[in-house]
């Protein structure tokens, strides 16, 4: 069975690497010559609509392709070490390539039936995912997730069926006639949908809950696939977004942003500050999308990708080390014992800060830049200053708690880089942390951006956030004073901390009795009363009038009434 398991592994993670450096190969000739290639078949011919499935491939599809499956290899390669002596690796590792197979789907899918194979395919194996260590309270992160992911999933049925007005699921292809306002309300539905994938608020509490999952599973589920899903089809629908769904879609990720980065700096947690972190750039991509531009959008997707799953690795790796402690007050000092890991780390975090020259300083300066040359409202532009201020803050809280602080841990541990089948995936992404901003930059923008702003402008981002690294950094140092200033303003700490009490509000009610009365509900109504009047009852009274119907057509009615006639003559004759 280990034999077994590891040549699984290798099979999947060898191909996962081909077709990667194939989509991308592709994707390069396909930019180079401006080609796109679409795949479809009838499947089914209803009235004056055709169920069409279709498959994508242009340059988008194919290097979001590339990059999901690389980061998935790299994935793996590093579970083989991880996952070694867990009993169900080869149930982890079918579930990864579930997923990975869902978001492909997703990825290469231009029609809304089709895509919704991905959609529903996501939420389903990361409830598997967040309930893989079965214990309660992976069971009650599980149930958060995937109740909240519905909520996305209905939406884009209802998107389906308003679609029909149209005689086509193509979003690509009808994109004009979308963006009219009589579609608002398809676009409302289907920018809902993106916001529970993507855990933009109210839709947040599901995201740090979900870090219950094995940690190589949210390398790669905050890296490239399920909370991108919901970035990802909005940039697809982009060119149909109307200035009315654009507002508010702009003034929630802004939101976002702030309050997951003023969450990270309360957090003590070390997955759930790297997710809250995910959060936070997921309201960036999200708010440059809504301010119109999708491309800016697709490119801090890409390079957030890279360097968001070197940094869970590398929380793997630490929290592999540190006997499975995951709250960073256990951790210190580590440079000195986990140098490669602490390089790594440290280089991660400084993309994620967007400094100078990494994958992060090239897509988010760029939409700092271009949100502030934007007609902003002052309240998103607030926002945006603050969140990029509390991002390099709650970046630099962490690497002196982890890196550079006081050793906490036991006083007999081994802490070591010597898993090399963990570093070694980590030294690849590595590489894309550094050089694939440079590279996307000059392929997907050949022709660059015009900014003119003021000198003060200019260096307004870059000024905060080195006030933001400054307070991370000398507030933490100061540990005692910062301890007793959030105890002080206890009610206040926790409010901020608590992610503006959502998980609470999440979950208001969902108790024991709540789950019955719905159960009940689903016998009485959806599987009774609502069965009867619904679906199966106008099923039945079709059926029956339809078999009438057969027997009036199969001219039985005039059989009847001859042999009644003949049989009156008789009586008459007698």
């Amino acid at each position: 069975m280990v034999v077994w398991n590891i040549l699984l592994n290798f099979i999947s993670m060898v191909f996962l690497l081909i077709v990667s450096f194939s989509s991308l190969t592709i994707s390069l000739w396909q930019l180079m010559f401006n080609k796109c290639f679409i795949i479809e078949w009838e499947f089914l011919s209803l009235n004056s609509t055709s169920v069409v499935v279709t498959y994508i491939f242009d340059s988008m599809s194919l290097t979001f392709l590339g990059f999901v499956t690389f980061i998935s290899s790299m994935v793996l390669f590093y579970s083989g070490d991880y996952m070694a002596g867990d009993y169900n690796v080869n149930r982890f590792i079918y579930l990864v390539l579930a997923f990975v197979f869902s978001m492909v789907i997703l990825i290469i899918s231009p029609n809304l039936i089709s895509i919704l194979l991905g959609w529903d395919g996501l939420g389903l194996v990361s409830y598997a995912l967040v309930i893989y260590y079965q214990n309660e309270k992976s069971a009650n992160a599980g149930m958060l997730t995937v109740l909240s992911n519905r909520i996305g999933d209905v939406m884009i049925l209802l998107s389906i069926g308003l679609m029909m007005n149209l005689g086509d699921w193509n979003f690509v292809l009808i994109s004009n006639y979308l963006s009219k306002e009589n579609f608002v309300l398809m676009m409302s539905l289907v920018t809902v949908a993106a916001m529970t994938k993507s855990a933009q608020i109210p839709f947040s509490a599901w995201l740090p809950a979900a870090m219950a999952a094995p940690t190589p599973v949210s390398a790669l589920v905050h890296s490239s696939t399920l909370v991108t899903a919901g970035v990802y089809l909005m940039i697809r629908f982009s060119d149909a977004l109307m200035d009315s769904v654009k507002t508010w879609l702009l003034l929630i990720s802004c939101l976002t942003m702030f309050m997951s980065g003023l969450g990270a700096n309360f957090e003590y947690d070390l997955k759930k500050i790297i997710a809250l972190s995910t959060l936070s750039q997921l309201g960036v991509m999200l708010s440059i999308l809504a301010l119109g531009f999708s491309n800016l959008a697709f490119f801090h997707l890409l390079s957030h990708a890279l360097f968001k799953a070197l940094l869970f690795m590398c929380a793997g790796v630490v929290i592999h080390n540190v006997k499975e402690f995951q709250d960073i007050r256990y951790m210190g000092n580590l440079s000195k014992f986990m140098p490669l890991t602490s390089m790594m780390m440290n280089l991660a975090n400084l993309a994620l800060c967007g400094f100078p020259f990494l994958a992060g300083f090239y897509s988010k300066d760029l939409i700092l830049e271009v949100a502030a040359l934007n007609p902003l409202n002052m309240i998103s532009f607030v926002l945006y200053v603050l969140s990029t201020s509390l991002t390099v803050c709650y970046t630099f809280r962490l690497i002196y708690y982890s890196m550079f602080g006081n050793f906490n841990l036991l006083s007999c541990s081994n802490i070591s880089d010597e898993s090399k089948i963990m570093t070694n995936p980590m030294l690849g992404l590595s590489c894309g942390a550094i050089f694939m901003g440079s590279i996307l930059s000059w392929l997907m923008f050949p022709e660059i951006y015009m900014i003119c702003m003021t000198l003060s402008m200019k260096t307004l981002f870059l000024l905060v956030s080195l006030l933001g690294a400054l307070i991370g950094y000398w507030v933490n140092f100061m540990t005692l004073n910062f301890k007793l200033f959030s105890l002080k303003f206890y009610m206040y700490s926790c409010y901020a901390g608590s992610m503006w009490n959502l998980p609470f509000l999440s979950t208001f009610n969902l108790n024991y009795l709540t789950l019955s009365i719905l159960g009940k509900n689903f016998v009485l109504m959806d599987k009774g009363w609502s069965e009867f009047i619904g679906g199966q009852g106008l099923y039945s009274t079709l059926a029956f009038y339809s078999y009438n119907n057969q027997i009036l057509q199969d001219n039985n009615l005039k059989i009847f009434m001859k042999m009644f006639l003949f049989s009156f003559l008789i009586l008459l004759m007698f």
